[in-house]
């Protein structure tokens, strides 16, 4: 049985958690708040739950240990990303308890970022990141906290809607070396990342029937993934493969860099100017990402097996990248004005004059 009791005019508890006992001030000269404090700390007892007092102990730094040993735990290949996340986090919330964080000071933080000019998409990947960190120790055996604080996300209106006509591909493509036009052709045609590609290795390569696979592990999301080669990338991967056989120092790459003595790497100045050449604009790699979703959709391949092709994983990605344009938009009223006309009737086509009607 707990009991409460003074110490000068101010209240304390005392009651029992795993045959110890704990002493905590009510902070308040009212006995009556002191008996209602005791009673919530039995109760929580009662339930088998750890009394407030042991979450009340748990820092905000101790969160953030926990985020980064479950990324470095499970591998993931954010941890880089998720480290720099945390390091602004622990630079606002690092001398608070966890208890201590709420919305309004999540808000607060929110500003700060802002007036540091991150951008809503960076500020919304720390604020996954700190909600992580609370649904890590709630989920722990025994938990370290007890709630989880609700963390608004912010609006993101900076994401991407670029992408290559065909024929800008085509010029872009004619711009670049000749050691990554198998490079960009891939991309253009099947939307993997970049690194998915320049990491690509012959082991994952069936020349003879045209195939690549990525497998478990391989991929930014763990899916494993197969293609398909089309004739003209088929042709690609077998004169390479049979430069290979030329070759003294063999590396386990598809795509070299320009020496031919190891894996593509960073290529950003040939890049720019090749765009620069081609007369594309400003274009970014991942672009060939949105353009490849954008053109199997078009041309009748169903979604689900683009997505397959391309690694998205969830729909909202997929459809982010599935971009409508100008064109688009005169091909869907022309079929409109098409099906309308095939109704009979009158012609939708011309609109009646007054001295017609008359």
């Amino acid at each position: 049985m707990g009991m409460i009791y003074k110490r000068g005019n101010v209240w304390w508890i005392k009651y029992y958690h795993n045959c110890k006992s704990i002493r905590e001030s009510s902070k308040s000269k009212s006995k009556m708040v002191a008996e209602r404090f005791l009673k919530r700390r039995e109760g929580e007892v009662a339930q088998g739950l750890a009394p407030g007092v042991v979450y009340d102990k748990i820092t905000f730094d101790q969160l953030a240990e926990g985020i980064i040993q479950d990324y470095k735990i499970n591998g993931k290949k954010s941890l880089v990303r998720v480290e720099k996340s945390v390091e602004y986090l622990r630079g606002f919330f690092s001398r608070y308890k966890a208890v201590q964080v709420t919305t309004p000071m999540i808000n607060e933080y929110v500003l700060c970022r802002l007036d540091s000019g991150a951008a809503n998409a960076t500020i919304n990947r720390e604020l996954a990141a700190l909600k992580r960190m609370f649904n890590l120790g709630v989920r722990q055996t025994p938990p370290i906290i007890n709630k989880v604080p609700h963390i608004p996300l912010l609006k993101e209106r900076n994401a991407r809607k670029g992408f290559f006509e065909h024929s800008e591909f085509l010029f872009l493509r004619e711009a670049l070396p000749q050691y990554l036009k198998g490079f960009v052709t891939f991309a253009y045609k099947h939307g993997w990342r970049l690194e998915e590609i320049a990491s690509m290795k012959w082991s994952q390569v069936d020349v003879e029937q045209g195939i690549v696979r990525l497998e478990v592990g391989e991929t930014k999301n763990d899916c494993g993934r197969t293609v398909y080669l089309d004739d003209e990338l088929k042709s690609f991967f077998l004169d390479q493969w049979q430069k290979r056989k030329t070759v003294c120092n063999k590396t386990p790459y598809v795509f070299l860099n320009r020496k031919g003595d190891d894996r593509v790497k960073r290529f950003d100045k040939t890049w720019k100017k090749a765009c620069s050449e081609a007369g594309v604009g400003v274009k970014v790699f991942h672009d060939f990402r949105r353009t490849a979703v954008r053109n199997m959709v078009r041309s009748g391949i169903p979604e689900r097996v683009a997505m397959m092709i391309s690694g998205h994983k969830t729909r909202s990605v997929f459809d982010r990248y599935n971009i409508v344009n100008d064109q688009d938009l005169k091909i869907a009223a022309q079929m409109q004005s098409d099906y309308l006309n095939s109704l009979g009737g009158h012609n939708l086509g011309t609109v009646p004059t007054a001295s017609a009607k008359n």
